[in-house]
Parts: structure tokens; sequence; C-alpha cells
């Protein structure tokens, strides 16, 4: 809608938009050319060596950019330090800098991040509508889940209760909460920094009032017979939590399980068929992934099929409903999620 007095004027852009590699390439260049000057500045040459240095990729949060550990280790590099980092942010189009050297066994997961500019470390990222802030520091945020979090979000759970059982940030619980209609969401973390951007996010998105967060082991959970839906969004496996997944159903109706798992594909040697051409083995090697998977599935089924019976003493049926495909975790290791809807015969 345009005002009476105002005035709309289409521009036709003859420049063609850059492809995400193309603008990758163009933002190291960038940075590549802010560093050698400043280099050179303080008398110090250039080499491949620095350039092998530089960053290949990074994860940016808002005005944030989170670098590996694979860069700017060269002792070069400190003879420019005090300056370095706020040249790494106008390369890279932000203005605060942080590196991760490695995940922590802490059975958390939590991130081992040191702030290298500014002066805090919590990030928002918003997907479909959606608010996720969470301190970069303490907890890690998975980007490549975005086409699960969509489809979640396309569910219709319309006066349902869900329970999120590895809840994190809110990855799920928020899109149940804010898009599918659920009337009611138990989100369970163990995590105390996760608990406290779930907290926070849920209030930012103004669901805070249909969600009851849960901090703890979930195998602890007292809660039963009261879960029309459960998401049990743990990789590699969720398998510890099936039990507490079968409780949680309703006895009378049952429900929906949503189980995450990274499912291993046997390795084919292209060598040993060396008549088979390189698309016939791409989709060779795809027919056999989903193979596994349906076996897993299958497998899967029939498990919960039996922890539903020995829980509530009468026979349950279980119908694989769909086998979701999330993302290639490691060469031959898939994310998949299977919707496994199980009702008492």
């Amino acid at each position: 809608m345009v005002a009476s007095d105002s005035a709309c004027e289409i521009v036709w852009s003859q420049s063609p938009l850059q492809s995400k590699k193309e603008r990758g390439r163009s933002t190291s260049d960038k940075l590549e050319n802010i560093l050698q000057k400043l280099l050179e500045t303080h008398g110090e040459r250039w080499s491949e060596e620095l350039r092998a240095d530089l960053p290949r990729s990074f994860q940016r949060h808002g005005d944030l950019v989170l670098l590996g550990d694979s860069c700017f280790n060269l002792p070069g590099w400190k003879k420019i330090d005090h300056q370095l980092w706020s040249a790494v942010a106008k390369g890279l189009g932000a203005k605060r800098v942080a590196k991760m050297s490695h995940i922590s066994s802490d059975g958390f997961r939590s991130p081992m991040v040191k702030m290298l500019l500014g002066e805090h470390s919590w990030v928002k990222h918003v997907d479909n509508k959606i608010s996720y802030e969470f301190d970069v520091t303490k907890c890690m945020f998975s980007a490549g889940n975005i086409t699960e979090k969509l489809r979640v979000a396309g569910f219709d759970c319309s006066g349902e209760t869900v329970v999120d059982l590895y809840a994190g940030i809110g990855y799920f619980t928020l899109p149940y909460l804010v898009h599918t209609g659920a009337h009611h969401v138990h989100a369970c973390e163990w995590n105390p920094d996760a608990v406290e951007a779930l907290k926070r996010n849920l209030v930012s998105n103004r669901v805070s009032d249909h969600c009851t967060v849960h901090q703890g082991d979930n195998r602890q959970l007292q809660l039963c017979d009261i879960a029309d839906r459960v998401n049990l969004g743990l990789i590699p496996s969720s398998e510890d939590s099936w039990p507490v997944a079968c409780r949680l159903l309703r006895r009378a109706t049952g429900g929906i399980l949503h189980i995450h798992q990274n499912v291993t594909s046997p390795f084919t040697n292209k060598a040993t068929v060396p008549e088979i051409n390189d698309a016939t083995q791409r989709a060779s090697g795809k027919r056999a992934d989903r193979e596994v998977w349906q076996d897993w599935a299958y497998d899967t089924a029939n498990r919960i099929s039996s922890l539903l019976k020995d829980i509530s003493g009468a026979a349950w049926r279980t119908n694989i409903q769909h086998i979701e495909h999330v993302k290639s975790y490691a060469p031959h290791v898939h994310h998949v999620v299977l919707d496994l809807e199980c009702r008492p015969s």
C-alpha cells in the first residue's frame, strides 16, 4: 500500500545475484586484502603460509563471527595482535569475533569458545519468524537442522500435549509452540546454560505460558501418560530415552514419536564395480542408504512396540509414518528422523 501523495518506482537490476560460493570468495578476498595491507604497514611481508592460515569457513551469528580452530595459528599474526581482530571483523562484515577450539566432553557438548573482539557473547538467530538467543560461549546452534525445524513447523498439533526430551535452547520446542497449534509443550533439558537460553527464548517469542521447562536428566522425569507426541531430537542416538518416551504416551490413545538417529550405511567400494558409471554409482548408493534407514526403522518400531507392551501390560501396534533425511553427518553416516505412530491395540 502506497500513500496517495507518494510514488513507487520499479528498478530492474542488470547484475545477477552472486552465488553463495561467489559471496564467500569475495569475502575471503576482502579479508586477505585488509590483512595484507595491515601487515605491510608493520613492515611484514605477505606469504602463502599466511594465506593458508586464513579461515576457509566460519559461522555467522548476527554481528558476531565464530571462527574455527584451524586459522590464525601462525606466530606471524602476533606482530599485529592488537589490531588483528578488528581487521578480521571489518573483512568479514562483523562487529564481534570469537574462536572455538573444540567441543567439551562435559556431557553437555559445551563449546570451548573465546571472545576475541566484543564485550558480550549473547547472539540472536531468527528462523521462520522464531527468535533464538543464546550465549555463543556456552551453547551451540545447529544450523544444519533448519529443514527439520521447518518440517516440524508444518505439523498440525492443534490441542496436543507435546514433550520435547532434548529441548536445548528450544530448537524444536519453539516451532511446536509458535507454528503447530500445540496446546502445551513440556521441554526437558539438563544443561543449565541451555535452560537459561530456553527460558529467555520462550519469553521473547511470547509462548512461555504454554510451556513447562523440566531441568535435569529426562530419564528421571516423573511425568507419564500425558503426551500426544514426543520429540527425541538427540544424535547420534536417543535410545536411552526410548523407555521414557513410551511412558509419556497416553495409555488410552497413544501418539507419535519423532526419533532422531545417526544411521550408518555400509561402505561401497567403487573399485570393485568399474563398469558402473558415477551417476549409477550415486543412485545405487542412495538406494542402499534408504534401505538401511528402512531396516533401522523396522527394528526401532519392533523395539518400541515391545517397550510399550512391557510398560503398559497390553499389546500396541506401531506404524512407520515417515522417514526424514535431515543431513549427512559424516561419510556414510546420515541423520534421519523416524515418525512412528504408536497406538494401543
